[in-house]
């Protein structure tokens, strides 16, 4: 019997088997009645069907083989990938999204392997199905693992918004209790508080930008007309204020005004100031150059220490990345090892970029930024 024919007249105990399968993966599975166990199996063996009744050319067999099948004009979402949705927000993980389909597999094939007997089966339909469910399979992670992370991200995004108002509240009572006048011990506990509170807000400003980065909504810039020596000069009056005991350098030359968002820039600057007090060696200053000529402004933040490895400089701006070995602002106390990512962000936010460079005798972070926008959110 052909495996396309199998499958229809068998649908029932295969999907059966199905059901029995997926409701031992607990915890998720336990409070799921027989629909929900079953969810769009059928749709997904149907199509499994069609397709194998379907002629394929040997290109196309090549194409499906690389996960490049064919997409139909105006299809919405198929039966595998609808499937991963609802597991996902069922609860399940993406193991045993995949040990479904292993199953599936296993149960079909055997089933049908037994009822040909004592004749050997197909073998151009046993390809066929597996291609069918190595491509339903396809849909289902690749799906399942975008629900994932969207649903990450708008718990990020809740958890950012939630904080700000308990820890706004903190903040001003430390303030208060600073104003008090109270007395020398007051007065140090509060200056922590203060301080805590000055951190956890950076913490939480970074968690945001990086949400929405990976919303896709980018940083938010709001641009005006600024004279950037003056914006990056008060900056680093607060950075020295809070390491009085390291060096920064600021020069400046060329015409340096232009339409940015100051306080973002600010932002970029003391993510890289503070990895280069980081990594950069304690004895050494670190050097801050504005240059701007007639079509940009580039800022250079320099500072001498251990070269960065190449493997570790390519990936120098990518998020979350942490290890001893890595220039970033990642494995230290008191950040999430978003620094650089968001110094990127916002460079590419004002159209501008950001590369790094490294060799034995210094480290230096480039930032270049077109004088203007254009438009007034930057996009």
């Amino acid at each position: 019997m052909r495996l396309a024919d199998f499958i229809s007249r068998d649908m029932e105990p295969i999907l059966a088997q199905w059901e029995a399968f997926a409701a031992t993966l607990l915890p998720a599975a336990a409070n799921l009645e027989a629909p929900g166990l079953r969810d769009h199996a059928q749709q997904i063996l149907l199509a499994v069907v069609k397709d194998l009744r379907t002629s394929q050319t040997r290109e196309a067999q090549r194409e499906k083989s690389m996960g490049r099948a064919p997409v139909l004009i105006d299809a919405t979402e198929t039966a595998a990938q609808t499937h991963a949705l609802l597991r996902a927000r069922a609860g399940f993980n993406i193991n045993q999204l995949a040990a479904e389909y292993r199953a599936l597999r296993a149960s079909v094939l055997r089933l049908w392997i037994d009822e040909c007997e004592p004749r050997a089966p197909h073998l151009e339909d046993m390809i066929r199905f597996n291609e069918a469910i190595d491509q339903a399979l396809a849909e289902s992670i690749g799906f399942f693992s975008a629900q994932v992370e969207q649903n990450r991200n708008l718990l990020l995004g809740m958890l950012g918004h939630d904080m700000r108002s308990p820890l706004q509240a903190i903040r001003m009572t430390a303030s208060y209790l600073a104003a008090l006048n109270a007395g020398e011990r007051v007065s140090e506990a509060a200056a922590r508080l203060i301080r805590s509170g000055a951190r956890m807000q950076a913490l939480l400003d970074d968690l945001s930008d990086f949400n929405r980065t990976r919303l896709g909504l980018g940083i938010n810039v709001i641009p005006t007309s600024i004279n950037l020596a003056d914006v990056l000069a008060d900056e680093l009056e607060e950075l020295h204020a809070v390491h009085p005991d390291r060096q920064i350098e600021l020069s400046v030359s060329g015409d340096v005004e232009g339409t940015w968002d100051s306080r973002r820039l600010q932002q970029l600057l003391q993510n890289l100031v503070l990895n280069a007090l980081r990594y950069g060696a304690p004895d050494t200053p670190v050097y801050v150059d504005v240059r701007g000529d007639a079509a940009q402004v580039r800022i250079d933040v320099r500072n001498c220490g251990p070269a960065i490895e190449r493997a570790t400089l390519a990936r120098i701006f990518e998020p979350l990345t942490r290890g001893a070995d890595l220039w970033q602002q990642s494995g230290g106390e008191g950040n999430l090892g978003l620094g650089l990512y968001i110094a990127r962000e916002i460079a590419k936010a004002h159209h501008g970029a950001i590369e790094a460079c490294s060799d034995d005798t210094e480290t230096v972070f480039s930032v270049s930024l077109p004088r203007g926008l254009g438009t007034p959110d930057g996009h």
